[in-house]
């Protein structure tokens, strides 16, 4: 009876150990199917769970409130930042052609609701790990290293003007 036991709970780690390399070696690698899959997963499971509390003081993720670049259709992603003195950092774990990226480079602002606050942002510029790694959180640092993350990206504060001009 125990050896079965056994024989399951040492399965269930292989299998867990297993997919955790699969996602590490996926994200080093940018393999277009794979990662087509990793985002597919986060678009459908994690992330409708991670905008529940996503944006909201005390939350570690923020949330992106973008316009969809075809379809003009409304969009929120939830993503971590990092503070900036002229606006936000994000990782940019898929790389650059990321839909939400796509569609705030199009669009030109978004709105983006941190940790309570909206602020509007545009996407300044890219820049590499080199000139990110001071601004990570070190908790954080392992990890970007871990999954391969080179690309990030500068969120600048855009100033709100009223609708009459001021």
């Amino acid at each position: 009876m125990w050896s079965w036991v056994l024989w399951m709970i040492v399965s269930l780690v292989a299998l867990v150990l297993g997919v955790a390399l699969a996602l590490v070696l996926t994200m080093r690698t940018k393999h277009p199917r794979a990662l087509a899959v990793v985002r597919g997963f986060n678009r459908r499971l994690n992330n409708p769970r991670a905008l529940r509390r996503a944006g909201r003081p005390g939350a570690e993720l923020s949330v992106l409130r973008h316009v969809g670049r075809s379809s003009g259709k409304p969009y929120e992603t939830p993503i971590g930042v990092y503070p900036l003195e002229e606006g936000y950092l994000v990782n940019l774990s898929y790389g650059q052609e990321t839909d939400w990226l796509r569609n705030l480079r199009a669009a030109g602002t978004a709105e983006l609701v941190v940790d309570g606050q909206s602020h509007q942002v545009s996407a300044a510029r890219v820049i590499g790990l080199t000139e990110a790694t001071p601004h990570l959180f070190p908790r954080h640092t392992f990890l970007v290293r871990l999954l391969g993350v080179t690309e990030f990206l500068v969120l600048q504060r855009v100033p709100v003007t009223s609708s009459d001009g001021r």
